[in-house]
């Protein structure tokens, strides 16, 4: 299923489009300017749950009611794009979607979940103890679990790689955000399934570099701690079956740092007056740490999301 093509990923978008349109992509030119290269920016903060993951939501949605049109409801583990989409689409196809997220959650995450109708509980130290406690009221609540990494996500979310690549076909890398592993794959899949060469660059926190580890040394590693702002990269543990695709397909993974992830938040804001939020914003740091070698070239960057709390924001802005 992660070997798509071009038609399934088409399929794919026409059934996003039924929910939500194709999200833009602009060339900005005041990044251009600060970068020295075209820098396109693919918009999935201005999706209905503010990030990517609403696309795959939906594909998801609609193969579950097809695959087993018994469930009567959902739960998920999250930090909250995930848990927005889980809620949104299940709530639109008559499910109760419960949301596990770990203690001390975004506040503003938690309120939107509970504005799609989901309803959240809130467990654990981080991502990966939330994730437990989801898989053990799967069983108690007769709950069909949706992971954060499954071959129907991945198909939805490749329909922001196809959008982006029709675009602007002649890109030379793409820099992608990883949590658990479905925006890349994502994108990697899109890149094959269109016959491009474009380089692939994943993009983690130096505080969950997990991925990044387990790459490099070609075995599954996993950190002590997920210690970062950006909830979307603070995973401590890569997704197996997202390993195995995004160390084949991906050029290379690059950390960046909370300082450099705050920073390409405010130069999203002073250069594009867009909102980005941590793990949104890191594509763009990556792009900036690599600048010299980007120089001149075609580079897209996926603002992968816009779901920052309002106290965050204000501090990181100054």
């Amino acid at each position: 299923m992660y070997n798509l093509t071009r038609e399934q990923i088409e399929e794919a978008a026409r059934h996003v489009y039924q929910v939500m349109p194709a999200t833009p992509q602009y060339a900005w030119p005041l990044l251009a300017r600060r970068l020295d290269c075209t820098v396109w920016v693919k918009h999935e903060n201005h999706t209905p749950t503010g990030a990517f993951k609403v696309r795959g939501g939906i594909t998801f949605m609609r193969w579950l009611k097809c695959a087993y049109p018994g469930t009567q409801g959902v739960i998920a583990a999250t930090r909250g794009n995930h848990g927005q989409s889980v809620a949104m689409t299940a709530r639109a196809v008559g499910m109760r979607a419960v949301i596990v997220v770990p203690v001390g959650n975004s506040r503003e995450k938690n309120i939107a979940m509970r504005g799609f109708g989901g309803e959240v509980i809130e467990f654990g130290e981080d991502f990966d103890e939330a994730r437990e406690q989801a898989m053990r009221l799967a069983k108690v609540q007769g709950l069909f679990l949706v992971p954060a990494f499954h071959p129907e996500l991945v198909k939805g979310v490749a329909t922001y790689a196809l959008e982006l690549f029709n675009a602007a076909p002649a890109l030379d890398t793409v820099y992608v955000p990883i949590g658990c592993g479905s925006g890349i794959c994502a994108v990697i899949a899109a890149r094959d399934a269109l016959g491009l060469s474009t380089d692939v660059v994943g993009v983690v926190s130096s505080e969950a570099d997990a991925a990044k580890q387990s790459v490099e040394t070609g075995e599954l590693r996993e950190t002590d701690s997920a210690d970062t702002f950006a909830d979307g990269l603070a995973v401590r543990k890569p997704v197996p079956e997202a390993l195995r695709i995004y160390a084949a397909g991906a050029a290379r993974i690059v950390s960046v740092t909370d300082s450099e992830i705050a920073e390409a938040m405010r130069v999203y804001y002073t250069d594009t007056h867009n909102l980005a939020e941590g793990a949104g914003a890191s594509a763009l740091a990556a792009l900036m740490q690599e600048r010299e070698a980007m120089r001149g070239k075609q580079v897209g960057v996926i603002l992968s999301g816009g779901n920052v709390d309002k106290d965050v924001y204000v501090k990181i802005l100054g």
